[in-house]
């Protein structure tokens, strides 16, 4: 990681830790997934990062989201790739597949296309069957970048990886 990016997220962090301190930020997930479908991203951003500093793995992937879209923060693809990161190595599937195509686009972390089939191909397997086809499609689009050796590469790193939990 550059200085500039560890800046970044440092910063984010800070500015985070702040909105944490209001009172009443702590909340359910519930509510602040609500308030994300009601179109209430500022709430939604306030009730979500206490949760999602706290290892809240759908806390994060969706605060990765509004960072990835600027809904409700600003728009910051490294941001939003850390958020990815702390879920993705939870194991929550949906935050794998956000993270294996930000590698793929090179959005907030260097494009590396075995890195990104090796997030893909562990979000197609921990998927819930209506995702698990569109995440295998999708998957398998990155593959085709990929020489065999480095697919096997993509497999075994799938297939040693295990969830921090």
């Amino acid at each position: 990681m550059d200085t500039v990016t560890a800046v970044r997220i440092m910063l984010a962090a800070l500015v985070l830790w702040l909105a944490a301190a209001v009172p009443g930020a702590a909340s359910s997930l519930a509510d602040g997934t609500n308030a994300f479908r009601r179109g209430d991203y500022q709430t939604a951003a306030r009730l979500l990062v206490p949760l999602a500093q706290r290892g809240d793995a759908k806390a994060q992937a969706l605060l990765g989201f509004m960072y990835e879209y600027g809904r409700g923060v600003p728009q910051d693809f490294v941001i939003a790739a850390h958020w990815y990161r702390c879920a993705a190595e939870q194991g929550n599937p949906s935050a794998q597949y956000q993270l294996g195509l930000m590698y793929d686009k090179g959005h907030g972390v260097p494009r590396s296309a075995l890195i990104a089939y090796t997030w893909l191909n562990l979000a197609a397997a921990g998927a819930r069957p209506p995702e698990r086809d569109y995440y295998v499609r999708i998957r398998d689009a990155v593959a085709s970048k990929l020489n065999n050796a480095q697919r096997d590469e993509g497999q075994w790193l799938s297939s040693t990886w295990a969830p921090l939990r």
